[in-house]
């Protein structure tokens, strides 16, 4: 992992001391094993490393090639050895990650981005043709931020690199805002206009001034498994989840995973168990990381976490989590926080895992995010209706839908008709009232963002792919704009890696039959199968996992003084974004037990912290008064003083 930044000026002179200083030094956290800068006649490229390989040691950026480009990568290339074997010798396997893609980019230039597996995101300036190249990998786990103005292009994997080292004013993305308080932005929106993320699996190229937006890979509709007994299923699966935990264990240090007692979790942590056990991975050590709450009634998991442990004889460490955080993140004192998440101040529970990582001197830690979605963890039948229903299979449509009726305990029609609507325009499904908006949003901003407020919803259609399949997209999507939210880890500095979005593991399950998958009565059906006698058999045959519903009722509460304070004159309502009589009139339900949009109002909570710790930074300037019914962009701007 590293990080990077780079300013190409259209045909002025390159930067001054001062500015490379300031930038070396915000890059510095993010970048403990040394940097390099590379600088020409207009340009400058600066990178920080922090390794997390033992091949990671050996490299050198930002990397000339033999052609005279200048790349900067910051991932892990998972399928090394295949690159290796197609460019006849000119680099090996002891070769660091950033040579096997520079060679791989002389030879096939932007069509190797489709051939690099891995978590990944890279630069490439090729001055003879005066060009750049920014591109991330089709999961889009590592950020990439560029900003272009008549000048020059900016970009960095950090996004306080561009925000605080450019004296100018930036407008709030009230799309960003929306995303933000529903279901995520949009993967390639930051909060700032004129700043972008390059979207996952996409290269951004820039010449002439002018940037351009490719896909360089995506899952082929037409790809299709099939086999004709469930145990070949089951085999591929194990195959191909085995590789992904493997390539996720490439360390030089002892690796961490959490391990939660669910079933993600404890699949991860039983395979690569396996794995370490018969060679067949490289870290020197695999630890766990396990968090408790007794005063959360329905999140009692230690004895499934015990399970776990007692099988590889090993226990983890344990951090209560009992103290709850606040409904809102207080910022670190001097810390301008560049998006509601990141500059926060530490919570118990984060000092806890801290701890455990700097004391057993752990960089990358395995996350079991995605394994819901992507291996049936929701039991809905939807998907693999609207295909028989699309294909116009009658006679499998109405035995599917009576097995699922009586699985369900719906009727027979009802589930008909949640097939159907899933087909029809949005605005039929909002007839039905069956999208309810968050209640304290205001009428237009709601309107004009009800697409990001949505999630980004599309209808499935019949034409094209199977309804399944892009509703896999769908989820994947979502998924997307989860991890680009998340913020850089760097107390301490480490790098989180997911096992269950491997891109070839998901080209596998996106392949096969639904009904492998989920089936009546059965979630997660194709897991429980595959991994029976790996993992204990009672975590997989649990119903499913306990979850935490009680404690931000309760903080909600026991914080009212602060939460009327913080009501009393919202900066959000000055954008025009909610009504704070709404909200306040929701606060109130949650406190009386009843059913609200909880992490709708959680995230209005925090949205407001941040506004209102640029506001106290004195970087959050009134603009000129416009009228109620004007766009709230252009009525406040984020100040930056370099």
């Amino acid at each position: 992992m590293s990080v990077q930044f780079g300013k190409w000026s259209f045909g002025a002179a390159v930067p001054d001391g001062e500015y490379l200083e300031k930038v070396k030094s915000l890059l510095a956290t993010y970048g403990p094993d040394g940097g390099e800068v590379s600088v020409g006649p207009d340009v400058c490229i600066l990178n920080r490393a922090f390794h997390t390989t033992t091949e990671s040691h050996t490299e050198s950026q930002p990397l000339l090639s033999s052609a005279g480009t200048v790349l900067t990568w910051d991932g892990r290339l998972d399928n090394r050895s295949e690159l290796v074997a197609q460019l006849n010798g000119s680099v090996s396997l002891d070769s660091p990650d950033v040579a096997i893609v520079s060679a791989a980019f002389e030879a096939w230039e932007h069509n190797a981005l489709g051939k690099l597996a891995g978590d990944w995101a890279l630069s490439v300036w090729n001055p003879r043709e005066r060009c750049l190249l920014l591109a991330k990998d089709f999961l889009g786990t590592r950020p990439l931020y560029y900003a272009i103005d008549k000048d020059s292009i900016r970009w960095s994997t950090l996004l306080d690199a561009l925000v605080l080292t450019c004296k100018r004013s930036f407008d709030l993305d009230e799309e960003y805002v929306a995303g933000w308080l529903s279901y995520y932005p949009a993967a390639e929106l930051t909060p700032f206009v004129g700043i972008r993320a390059v979207p996952p699996s996409c290269y951004v190229r820039v010449k002439d001034g002018k940037a351009t937006v490719r896909a360089h890979w995506n899952f082929d509709a037409c790809k299709s498994v099939r086999y004709r007994s469930g145990e070949e299923y089951e085999e591929h699966f194990r195959t191909l989840f085995a590789r992904s935990v493997r390539r996720r264990l490439r360390s030089n240090r002892p690796v961490l995973a959490e391990l939660s007692g669910g079933m993600d979790s404890s699949a991860i942590v039983c395979v690569a168990d396996q794995l370490l056990g018969n060679g067949g991975a490289f870290a020197p050590r695999l630890d766990t990381v396990s968090y408790y709450d007794h005063s959360e009634p329905n999140w009692n998991e230690r004895p499934y976490v015990e399970l776990v442990e007692a099988q590889r004889k090993r226990a983890g460490t344990h951090i209560d989590a009992v103290s709850y955080p606040a409904l809102w993140p207080e910022y670190e004192e001097g810390c301008l926080a560049v998006t509601p998440l990141s500059g926060t101040r530490e919570t118990d529970r984060a000092r806890q895992l801290a701890a455990c990582l700097t004391r057993q001197g752990i960089r990358v830690l395995l996350s079991g995010v995605g394994g819901d979605e992507v291996l049936g963890g929701v039991p809905t039948p939807l998907p693999e209706l609207a295909d028989l229903f699309s294909r116009a299979q009658v006679i499998p449509l109405v035995r599917q839908l009576m097995n699922w009726a009586l699985a369900q305990r719906h009727t027979v029609w009802h589930l008909l008709a949640q097939t159907i609507q899933g087909f029809l325009p949005a605005r039929v499904e909002r007839a039905f009232e069956l999208q309810k908006p968050i209640p304290w949003l205001e009428s237009s901003f709601a309107k004009k963002h009800r697409f990001a407020l949505g999630g980004y919803r599309k209808r499935w259609s019949v034409l094209g792919p199977p309804p399944s399949f892009q509703e896999n997209l769908q989820t994947l999507n979502a998924l997307r704009r989860q991890l680009a939210c998340a913020p850089v880890c760097s107390q301490p500095l480490h790098e989180k890696r997911y096992p269950y979005l491997d891109r070839d593991l998901l080209e596998f399950l996106y392949a096969i039959p639904r009904e492998q998958l989920v089936r009546p009565g059965q979630r997660r059906s194709l897991m429980r199968r595959a991994l029976a006698g790996t993992v204990p058999s009672q975590i997989l045959s649990r119903r499913r996992k306990a979850f935490v519903v009680r404690r931000p009722m309760v903080a909600i509460s026991e914080q009212r003084e602060q939460l009327s304070a913080m009501t009393q004159h919202m900066l959000s309502e000055s954008f025009g974004f909610v009504s704070s009589e709404r909200f306040i009139a929701a606060i109130e339900k949650a406190r009386h037990g009843h059913e609200i949009h909880v992490v709708a109002m959680l995230r209005t909570l925090s949205l407001e912290s941040w506004l209102n710790q640029l506001r106290t930074r004195g970087l959050l300037v009134e603009g000129s008064r416009l009228s109620p019914a004007t766009s709230a962009q252009g009525k406040f701007r984020i100040e930056v003083p370099l």
